[in-house]
Protein backbone atom coordinates (compact mmCIF):
# COMPACT_ATOMS: atom_id res chain seq x y z
CA UNK A 1 0.00 0.00 0.00
CA UNK A 2 2.66 2.53 1.01
CA UNK A 3 4.44 2.13 -2.31
CA UNK A 4 1.54 3.99 -3.94
CA UNK A 5 2.63 7.23 -2.26
CA UNK A 6 4.38 9.77 -4.47
CA UNK A 7 7.26 11.89 -3.26
CA UNK A 8 6.25 15.40 -2.18
CA UNK A 9 8.14 18.48 -3.27
CA UNK A 10 10.74 19.40 -0.64
CA UNK A 11 9.95 22.42 1.51
CA UNK A 12 11.73 25.38 -0.08
CA UNK A 13 12.65 26.93 3.27
CA UNK A 14 14.18 23.67 4.54
CA UNK A 15 16.23 23.47 1.34
CA UNK A 16 17.39 27.04 1.93
CA UNK A 17 18.45 26.16 5.48
CA UNK A 18 20.58 23.30 4.16
CA UNK A 19 22.22 25.51 1.54
CA UNK A 20 23.01 28.14 4.15
CA UNK A 21 24.51 25.55 6.49
CA UNK A 22 26.73 24.21 3.68
CA UNK A 23 28.02 27.68 2.75
CA UNK A 24 31.50 28.13 4.24
CA UNK A 25 31.68 31.92 3.82
CA UNK A 26 32.16 33.65 7.17
CA UNK A 27 30.09 36.68 6.16
CA UNK A 28 27.02 34.79 4.91
CA UNK A 29 23.60 36.16 5.95
CA UNK A 30 20.48 34.10 6.74
CA UNK A 31 17.26 36.02 6.01
CA UNK A 32 15.13 32.93 5.50
CA UNK A 33 14.31 31.32 8.84
CA UNK A 34 11.47 33.19 10.55
CA UNK A 35 12.77 33.61 14.08
CA UNK A 36 13.78 36.76 15.95
CA UNK A 37 17.49 37.41 16.28
CA UNK A 38 19.41 39.90 18.40
CA UNK A 39 22.03 42.21 16.93
CA UNK A 40 24.53 39.45 17.75
CA UNK A 41 22.55 37.01 15.59
CA UNK A 42 21.28 34.94 18.53
CA UNK A 43 17.76 33.69 19.25
CA UNK A 44 17.96 33.62 23.06
CA UNK A 45 15.65 32.26 25.71
CA UNK A 46 13.76 35.16 27.28
CA UNK A 47 15.01 36.19 30.74
CA UNK A 48 11.50 35.86 32.18
CA UNK A 49 11.13 32.38 30.66
CA UNK A 50 14.41 31.27 32.27
CA UNK A 51 13.14 32.36 35.68
CA UNK A 52 9.74 30.75 35.18
CA UNK A 53 11.31 27.50 34.04
CA UNK A 54 13.48 27.42 37.15
CA UNK A 55 10.37 27.82 39.29
CA UNK A 56 8.75 24.94 37.40
CA UNK A 57 11.81 22.80 38.03
CA UNK A 58 11.67 23.62 41.73
CA UNK A 59 7.93 23.30 42.30
CA UNK A 60 6.24 21.14 39.63
CA UNK A 61 5.24 17.86 41.26
CA UNK A 62 3.55 16.00 38.38
CA UNK A 63 3.68 15.44 34.64
CA UNK A 64 0.18 13.97 34.51
CA UNK A 65 -2.26 14.86 31.72
CA UNK A 66 -4.09 18.17 31.93
CA UNK A 67 -6.85 17.34 29.43
CA UNK A 68 -7.43 18.56 25.87
CA UNK A 69 -8.03 22.13 27.08
CA UNK A 70 -4.46 22.34 28.42
CA UNK A 71 -3.36 24.81 31.09
CA UNK A 72 -6.46 26.87 31.76
CA UNK A 73 -4.48 29.39 33.83
CA UNK A 74 -2.27 30.07 30.80
CA UNK A 75 -5.33 30.46 28.56
CA UNK A 76 -7.11 32.87 30.90
CA UNK A 77 -3.89 34.74 31.74
CA UNK A 78 -3.41 35.75 28.09
CA UNK A 79 -6.94 37.05 27.67
CA UNK A 80 -6.48 40.58 29.10
CA UNK A 81 -3.57 41.14 26.69
CA UNK A 82 -5.55 39.91 23.71
CA UNK A 83 -9.07 41.15 24.41
CA UNK A 84 -8.43 44.01 26.83
CA UNK A 85 -8.19 44.24 30.61
CA UNK A 86 -11.58 45.91 31.10
CA UNK A 87 -13.66 42.96 29.88
CA UNK A 88 -11.33 40.15 28.81
CA UNK A 89 -14.07 37.56 28.36
CA UNK A 90 -16.33 39.98 26.44
CA UNK A 91 -19.20 39.63 28.87
CA UNK A 92 -18.85 35.87 29.17
CA UNK A 93 -18.75 35.29 25.41
CA UNK A 94 -15.09 34.15 25.17
CA UNK A 95 -13.91 30.57 25.67
CA UNK A 96 -10.45 29.19 25.01
CA UNK A 97 -8.02 26.31 25.15
CA UNK A 98 -4.30 25.67 24.79
CA UNK A 99 -2.95 24.38 21.45
CA UNK A 100 0.37 23.11 20.05
CA UNK A 101 1.58 26.48 18.78
CA UNK A 102 -0.31 28.99 16.71
CA UNK A 103 -0.37 26.39 13.94
CA UNK A 104 -2.49 24.11 16.09
CA UNK A 105 -4.81 27.01 16.87
CA UNK A 106 -5.25 27.85 13.17
CA UNK A 107 -5.88 24.19 12.37
CA UNK A 108 -8.47 23.97 15.15
CA UNK A 109 -10.19 27.19 14.03
CA UNK A 110 -10.48 25.99 10.44
CA UNK A 111 -11.68 22.52 11.51
CA UNK A 112 -14.31 23.98 13.84
CA UNK A 113 -15.53 26.37 11.13
CA UNK A 114 -15.88 23.45 8.74
CA UNK A 115 -17.77 21.43 11.34
CA UNK A 116 -20.12 24.40 11.71
CA UNK A 117 -20.82 24.36 7.96
CA UNK A 118 -18.09 26.53 6.40
CA UNK A 119 -16.80 25.49 2.99
CA UNK A 120 -14.58 28.32 1.68
CA UNK A 121 -12.02 30.64 3.25
CA UNK A 122 -11.26 34.07 1.77
CA UNK A 123 -7.65 35.03 2.45
CA UNK A 124 -5.16 37.60 1.24
CA UNK A 125 -2.33 36.53 -1.03
CA UNK A 126 0.49 36.16 -0.29
CA UNK A 127 -0.02 34.70 3.16
CA UNK A 128 1.81 32.37 5.49
CA UNK A 129 2.31 29.30 3.26
CA UNK A 130 0.95 26.92 5.88
CA UNK A 131 -2.45 28.63 5.77
CA UNK A 132 -3.21 27.15 2.35
CA UNK A 133 -1.74 23.79 3.36
CA UNK A 134 -3.96 23.62 6.43
CA UNK A 135 -7.03 24.54 4.40
CA UNK A 136 -6.27 21.82 1.87
CA UNK A 137 -5.69 19.20 4.53
CA UNK A 138 -8.94 20.07 6.32
CA UNK A 139 -10.83 20.13 3.02
CA UNK A 140 -11.64 23.84 2.83
CA UNK A 141 -11.37 25.81 -0.40
CA UNK A 142 -9.14 28.92 -0.33
CA UNK A 143 -10.45 31.98 -2.21
CA UNK A 144 -7.59 34.41 -2.73
CA UNK A 145 -7.49 38.19 -3.04
CA UNK A 146 -4.49 40.55 -3.29
CA UNK A 147 -3.34 41.56 0.17
CA UNK A 148 -1.00 44.42 -0.77
CA UNK A 149 -0.89 47.22 -3.29
CA UNK A 150 2.20 47.80 -5.47
CA UNK A 151 3.15 50.81 -3.30
CA UNK A 152 3.48 48.63 -0.19
CA UNK A 153 0.17 49.55 1.44
CA UNK A 154 -2.65 47.15 2.28
CA UNK A 155 -5.20 46.50 -0.45
CA UNK A 156 -8.16 46.94 1.85
CA UNK A 157 -10.51 47.42 -1.10
CA UNK A 158 -9.77 43.86 -2.24
CA UNK A 159 -10.57 42.54 1.23
CA UNK A 160 -13.81 44.52 1.44
CA UNK A 161 -14.84 43.20 -1.99
CA UNK A 162 -14.10 39.64 -0.84
CA UNK A 163 -16.20 40.09 2.29
CA UNK A 164 -19.07 41.64 0.35
CA UNK A 165 -19.07 38.74 -2.14
CA UNK A 166 -18.81 36.04 0.54
CA UNK A 167 -21.53 33.43 0.79
CA UNK A 168 -23.24 32.46 4.08
CA UNK A 169 -20.99 29.41 4.43
CA UNK A 170 -17.77 31.37 3.84
CA UNK A 171 -15.07 32.42 6.31
CA UNK A 172 -12.50 35.22 6.03
CA UNK A 173 -8.98 34.77 7.43
CA UNK A 174 -7.23 37.89 8.75
CA UNK A 175 -3.79 38.57 10.23
CA UNK A 176 -4.04 40.62 13.45
CA UNK A 177 -0.69 42.40 12.93
CA UNK A 178 2.83 42.03 11.51
CA UNK A 179 1.52 40.34 8.38
CA UNK A 180 3.45 37.27 7.28
CA UNK A 181 5.10 37.50 4.75
CA UNK A 182 4.64 41.14 3.69
CA UNK A 183 4.75 43.17 6.92
CA UNK A 184 1.84 45.18 5.44
CA UNK A 185 -0.85 45.80 8.07
CA UNK A 186 -4.26 47.48 7.98
CA UNK A 187 -4.54 50.91 9.57
CA UNK A 188 -7.04 51.54 12.36
CA UNK A 189 -9.34 53.31 9.91
CA UNK A 190 -9.14 50.32 7.57
CA UNK A 191 -9.98 47.96 10.42
CA UNK A 192 -13.11 50.04 11.03
CA UNK A 193 -14.10 49.53 7.39
CA UNK A 194 -13.36 45.81 7.72
CA UNK A 195 -15.49 45.55 10.85
CA UNK A 196 -18.42 47.29 9.15
CA UNK A 197 -18.17 44.98 6.13
CA UNK A 198 -18.05 41.89 8.34
CA UNK A 199 -21.18 43.02 10.18
CA UNK A 200 -23.04 43.87 6.96
CA UNK A 201 -22.33 40.49 5.37
CA UNK A 202 -22.32 38.29 8.48
CA UNK A 203 -19.23 36.34 7.38
CA UNK A 204 -17.32 34.55 10.16
CA UNK A 205 -13.77 35.91 10.76
CA UNK A 206 -10.81 33.78 11.78
CA UNK A 207 -8.11 36.09 13.13
CA UNK A 208 -4.55 34.80 13.31
CA UNK A 209 -2.44 36.68 15.89
CA UNK A 210 1.08 35.27 15.57
CA UNK A 211 3.30 38.30 16.27
CA UNK A 212 1.57 40.25 19.03
CA UNK A 213 4.03 42.76 20.51
CA UNK A 214 6.53 42.74 17.64
CA UNK A 215 4.86 45.54 15.67
CA UNK A 216 4.02 48.87 17.28
CA UNK A 217 3.19 47.79 20.84
CA UNK A 218 1.07 45.38 22.86
CA UNK A 219 -2.05 47.54 22.72
CA UNK A 220 -1.45 48.89 19.21
CA UNK A 221 -0.96 45.42 17.70
CA UNK A 222 -4.40 44.21 18.79
CA UNK A 223 -6.33 47.48 18.41
CA UNK A 224 -7.60 46.59 14.94
CA UNK A 225 -8.58 43.08 15.95
CA UNK A 226 -10.44 44.42 18.98
CA UNK A 227 -12.30 46.85 16.71
CA UNK A 228 -13.50 43.93 14.61
CA UNK A 229 -14.40 41.81 17.65
CA UNK A 230 -16.38 44.65 19.20
CA UNK A 231 -18.52 44.79 16.06
CA UNK A 232 -19.06 41.19 14.94
CA UNK A 233 -21.33 38.69 16.72
CA UNK A 234 -18.89 35.77 16.61
CA UNK A 235 -15.27 35.03 15.71
CA UNK A 236 -12.47 32.49 16.04
CA UNK A 237 -9.00 33.60 17.18
CA UNK A 238 -5.68 31.76 16.85
CA UNK A 239 -2.86 33.02 19.06
CA UNK A 240 0.84 32.13 19.10
CA UNK A 241 3.33 32.62 21.92
CA UNK A 242 6.22 31.23 19.90
CA UNK A 243 7.47 34.67 18.83
CA UNK A 244 6.49 37.05 21.63
CA UNK A 245 7.79 34.68 24.32
CA UNK A 246 10.52 33.08 22.20
CA UNK A 247 9.00 29.61 22.71
CA UNK A 248 9.46 28.35 19.15
CA UNK A 249 10.40 24.75 19.85
CA UNK A 250 7.99 24.39 22.80
CA UNK A 251 4.97 25.02 20.56
CA UNK A 252 2.80 27.28 22.72
CA UNK A 253 -0.46 28.61 21.37
CA UNK A 254 -4.07 29.25 22.29
CA UNK A 255 -7.42 29.08 20.51
CA UNK A 256 -10.37 31.30 21.43
CA UNK A 257 -14.02 31.41 20.45
CA UNK A 258 -16.15 34.52 20.71
CA UNK A 259 -19.76 33.32 20.70
CA UNK A 260 -22.95 35.27 20.03
CA UNK A 261 -23.83 34.79 23.69
CA UNK A 262 -22.29 32.99 26.62
CA UNK A 263 -24.96 30.32 26.62
CA UNK A 264 -23.54 28.89 23.39
CA UNK A 265 -19.98 28.49 24.63
CA UNK A 266 -20.30 25.06 26.24
CA UNK A 267 -21.64 23.50 23.05
CA UNK A 268 -19.05 25.22 20.86
CA UNK A 269 -16.13 24.35 23.11
CA UNK A 270 -17.27 20.73 23.38
CA UNK A 271 -16.85 20.51 19.61
CA UNK A 272 -13.45 22.19 19.80
CA UNK A 273 -12.35 19.79 22.53
CA UNK A 274 -13.47 16.79 20.48
CA UNK A 275 -11.51 18.03 17.45
CA UNK A 276 -8.42 18.66 19.61
CA UNK A 277 -8.72 15.20 21.14
CA UNK A 278 -8.74 13.62 17.69
CA UNK A 279 -5.80 15.74 16.45
CA UNK A 280 -3.29 15.88 19.32
CA UNK A 281 -5.14 14.52 22.35
CA UNK A 282 -3.39 16.83 24.85
CA UNK A 283 -1.25 19.92 24.19
CA UNK A 284 2.33 20.05 25.53
CA UNK A 285 2.38 21.54 29.01
CA UNK A 286 5.83 22.96 29.73
CA UNK A 287 5.74 26.18 27.70
CA UNK A 288 2.20 27.10 28.69
CA UNK A 289 2.99 26.49 32.36
CA UNK A 290 6.05 28.74 32.18
CA UNK A 291 4.07 31.54 30.55
CA UNK A 292 1.31 31.16 33.14
CA UNK A 293 3.89 31.77 35.88
CA UNK A 294 5.10 34.90 34.09
CA UNK A 295 1.58 36.28 33.64
CA UNK A 296 0.90 35.83 37.38
CA UNK A 297 4.03 37.71 38.47
CA UNK A 298 4.22 41.49 37.98
CA UNK A 299 8.02 41.56 37.97
CA UNK A 300 8.23 38.83 35.33
CA UNK A 301 5.56 40.55 33.25
CA UNK A 302 7.62 43.76 33.32
CA UNK A 303 10.76 41.89 32.29
CA UNK A 304 8.86 40.19 29.44
CA UNK A 305 7.49 43.54 28.29
CA UNK A 306 10.92 45.18 28.49
CA UNK A 307 12.40 42.48 26.29
CA UNK A 308 9.59 42.89 23.75
CA UNK A 309 10.20 46.65 23.73
CA UNK A 310 13.85 46.02 22.88
CA UNK A 311 12.85 43.61 20.10
CA UNK A 312 10.46 46.14 18.57
CA UNK A 313 13.10 48.84 18.70
CA UNK A 314 15.62 46.65 16.91
CA UNK A 315 13.15 45.66 14.19
CA UNK A 316 12.22 49.32 13.77
CA UNK A 317 15.91 50.24 13.40
CA UNK A 318 16.38 47.62 10.68
CA UNK A 319 13.35 48.85 8.75
CA UNK A 320 14.27 52.52 9.03
CA UNK A 321 17.88 51.83 8.06
CA UNK A 322 16.77 49.98 4.93
CA UNK A 323 14.23 52.66 4.05
CA UNK A 324 16.87 55.38 4.47
CA UNK A 325 19.11 53.49 2.02
CA UNK A 326 16.51 53.79 -0.74
CA UNK A 327 18.75 56.15 -2.72
CA UNK A 328 21.62 53.64 -2.54
CA UNK A 329 19.53 51.01 -4.32
CA UNK A 330 17.89 52.86 -7.21
CA UNK A 331 16.55 49.66 -8.71
CA UNK A 332 14.40 48.83 -5.68
CA UNK A 333 11.79 50.71 -3.64
CA UNK A 334 12.84 50.33 0.00
CA UNK A 335 10.95 53.33 1.40
CA UNK A 336 7.72 51.42 2.25
CA UNK A 337 9.62 49.21 4.71
CA UNK A 338 9.54 51.96 7.32
CA UNK A 339 5.73 51.91 7.49
CA UNK A 340 5.46 48.12 7.70
CA UNK A 341 5.75 45.96 10.80
CA UNK A 342 7.18 42.80 12.28
CA UNK A 343 9.78 40.32 11.15
CA UNK A 344 8.97 40.07 7.47
CA UNK A 345 9.02 42.05 4.25
CA UNK A 346 8.95 41.18 0.57
CA UNK A 347 11.51 42.74 -1.74
CA UNK A 348 10.59 42.92 -5.40
CA UNK A 349 13.51 40.89 -6.70
CA UNK A 350 13.44 38.43 -9.57
CA UNK A 351 14.53 34.81 -9.19
CA UNK A 352 17.81 35.51 -11.00
CA UNK A 353 18.53 38.42 -8.64
CA UNK A 354 17.76 36.28 -5.59
CA UNK A 355 20.06 33.57 -6.94
CA UNK A 356 22.78 36.18 -7.48
CA UNK A 357 22.38 37.43 -3.92
CA UNK A 358 23.03 33.88 -2.77
CA UNK A 359 25.82 32.96 -5.19
CA UNK A 360 27.77 36.22 -5.23
CA UNK A 361 27.12 37.59 -1.76
CA UNK A 362 26.18 34.64 0.49
CA UNK A 363 22.77 36.15 1.27
CA UNK A 364 19.97 33.64 1.66
CA UNK A 365 16.30 34.60 1.29
CA UNK A 366 13.11 32.90 0.13
CA UNK A 367 12.43 32.64 -3.58
CA UNK A 368 9.46 34.98 -3.16
CA UNK A 369 11.77 37.80 -2.06
CA UNK A 370 10.62 37.51 1.54
CA UNK A 371 13.24 38.46 4.08
CA UNK A 372 13.35 38.11 7.84
CA UNK A 373 14.43 41.61 8.89
CA UNK A 374 15.79 40.25 12.18
CA UNK A 375 18.54 38.52 10.23
CA UNK A 376 20.07 41.94 9.55
CA UNK A 377 22.39 43.42 12.15
CA UNK A 378 24.58 46.47 12.61
CA UNK A 379 27.51 44.42 11.31
CA UNK A 380 25.91 43.08 8.11
CA UNK A 381 23.22 45.52 7.01
CA UNK A 382 25.59 47.61 4.88
CA UNK A 383 26.79 44.47 3.10
CA UNK A 384 23.14 43.60 2.41
CA UNK A 385 22.37 47.05 1.01
CA UNK A 386 25.46 46.95 -1.19
CA UNK A 387 24.44 43.50 -2.45
CA UNK A 388 20.97 44.79 -3.33
CA UNK A 389 22.56 47.65 -5.26
CA UNK A 390 24.75 45.17 -7.11
CA UNK A 391 21.98 42.80 -8.22
CA UNK A 392 19.58 45.58 -9.21
CA UNK A 393 22.14 47.70 -11.08
CA UNK A 394 21.39 48.25 -14.76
Amino acid sequence: MLDTLEAQSPDALLALIKMYAADERADKIDLGVGVYRTDDGATPVFRSIKQAEQRLLDTQDSKSYLGPEGDTGFVSGLMPYIFGSDDPDMGGRIGGMQTPGGTGAVRLAVSLAKQAGARRVHMGSPSWPNHVQILGDVGMEPVLFDHANPDGSANVDALIAAIESAEPTDVVLLHACCHNPTGVDYTQGEWERIAAALVANGVLPIIDSAYHGLGEGMEEDVAGMRTALAAVPEALIAYSCDKNFGMYRDRVGAFYVMARDGGQLDAIMSNANALARANWSMPPDHGGAAIRLILNDDALVQDWQDELTDMRARLRWVRETLAAADNRVPGLDLAPLSSQHGLFAILKLGKDQIAKMRADHGIYMAGSGRINAAGLTSSNIDKFIDALADVTAG
